[in-house]
């Protein structure tokens, strides 16, 4: 809150909480008897931000008690944080998001944070240190930090607003956030204009600087940028695989990505987007926008054909052929009833394909996978990564919570006749564990 003699920043712009200048820890003071004469329904001795007076307000109304509002915890819905992850939209932006912030974090007095649509989160990053004070307030993945579960933050706050928005210490409506500082910035989805999430900086109250808010909005945008580029070239990657499946076929069908968004199409009048179930995978399904399909995965996205009245296709089942067979280039081939793919994988994600044949079908944590691939269990964020990107290759074909093939999937793997030759380069402990076996 600027003092009452300071000038506004025009309504236009982002409104950082301080001022250059401005002496934060008196700036702190002066909030905190305004937040006191609010909540107690007195005389204020100044007139807290629009964006914060707005928000109080809202909160007030509903009746939420600033010395109430429960400790946020992991949202019990959140069966599945890599699948939250990778519905969001953001995952494909996150190390960029990480990256561009990384100037703010290399002290190790703040956090990067990353929240979906709906304001929980799904990504932190930081030192131990601010981490630790972070997981006692539970600002933790899959905790809820919308304004109606912890009251005035600037992830919840930047999601009702609709702009970038910078809290600083009492102006946060919970108490027990008073010694912190935040900084959110919506993302949006630049083909529809909807949020998709919040990147957001913080750390504790002494750390705020009027730049940071600024900076927050710049990494946002840069990640819109980067979302709306990553997407075209998805759709152009797979228009190369559909394009000539449905010149092949008869019948009406089209090529979506994982989100819905059209690749190619023959004989039906779809749009730009399909809306897609919430949990999609071979076989045959009802789609709001055409009614009964049947659906075909493609490397990131489906083919989706209208359905025979007779019902064969749905009884055709979906193999996914993965070829281990050559050191440098393994591949993988789904054959399912509407045509065939080739693609070859990375490295990394033979190893994973052939551990989870090996454990089908019950499948693996990413604790087990971890141990598996670096002996080291602790290391799920960067199997989640992993799993993410693979998922996203394989639609459909890859569960999660453990992570195993979906139900009904036929799985061959192609292996060298000699063992000592499975995965040569591959240094991850089961795989050379099974090379001795």
């Amino acid at each position: 809150m600027p003092s009452p003699s300071a000038t506004r920043t025009p309504p236009t712009a982002p409104e950082p909480a301080i001022q250059a200048g401005d002496d934060p820890r008196h700036h702190a003071e002066v909030l905190s008897a305004v937040y006191d004469a609010r909540m107690s329904g007195t005389r204020a001795p100044a007139r807290p931000r629009d964006v914060i007076d707005d928000s109080w307000r809202r909160l007030l109304a509903d009746g939420a008690d600033p010395d109430r509002m429960a400790r946020s915890t992991p949202d019990p819905e959140i069966i599945d944080l890599d699948q939250e992850r990778r519905a969001s939209g953001l995952d494909e932006v996150i190390d960029e998001m990480t990256a561009g912030l990384g100037a703010v974090t290399t002290d190790g007095d703040n956090i990067v944070v990353v929240a979906d649509r709906a304001g929980r989160v799904l990504w932190r990053s930081g030192s131990p240190r601010v981490l630790s004070r972070a997981d006692r307030l539970g600002f933790v993945e899959g905790a809820s930090w919308a304004e109606g579960s912890v009251g005035t933050n600037a992830i919840g706050t930047a999601l009702v607003a609709g702009s970038a928005v910078q809290v600083f210490s009492a102006e946060h409506f919970t108490r027990t956030h008073h010694t912190w500082t935040c900084t959110g910035a919506p993302i949006r989805d630049a083909r529809t204009g909807e949020v998709l999430g919040v990147v957001d900086v913080s750390g504790p109250a002494a750390t705020i600087h009027p730049t940071t808010l600024a900076l927050v909005d710049a990494v946002a945008r840069l990640a819109e940028s980067r979302l709306r580029e990553v997407h075209r070239r998805s759709l152009d990657r797979l228009r190369t695989v559909a394009a000539p499946m449905l010149a092949r076929m008869a019948g009406r069908a089209v090529a979506v990505d994982d989100h819905g968004w059209v690749a190619a199409v023959d004989g039906i009048d779809s749009g730009a987007r399909l809306t897609l179930p919430h949990e999609i995978g071979p076989g045959r399904a009802m789609l709001p926008d055409l009614g009964s399909c049947d659906l075909d995965p493609l490397p990131g996205g489906w083919l989706i054909r209208l359905a025979d009245a007779d019902g064969d296709m749905a009884e055709q089942a979906t193999t996914l052929v993965v070829d281990l067979c050559s050191d440098r280039d393994p591949s993988v081939r789904v054959v399912g009833p509407m045509g065939s793919w080739t693609q070859t994988v990375s490295p990394r994600h033979a190893e994973i394909l052939y551990l989870l044949s090996l454990h089908a079908p019950a499948g693996r944590t990413a604790g087990d996978l971890a141990a598996d691939l670096f002996g080291d269990a602790s290391r799920v964020v960067t199997v989640r990564a992993e799993m993410s990107r693979l998922r996203r290759q394989l639609s459909g074909l890859v569960a999660g919570s453990p992570y195993r093939f979906v139900a009904g999937l036929d799985v061959e793997v192609s292996v060298p006749a000699d063992p000592a030759h499975l995965l040569p380069r591959s240094t991850a402990p089961a795989i050379r564990h099974a090379r001795l076996a």
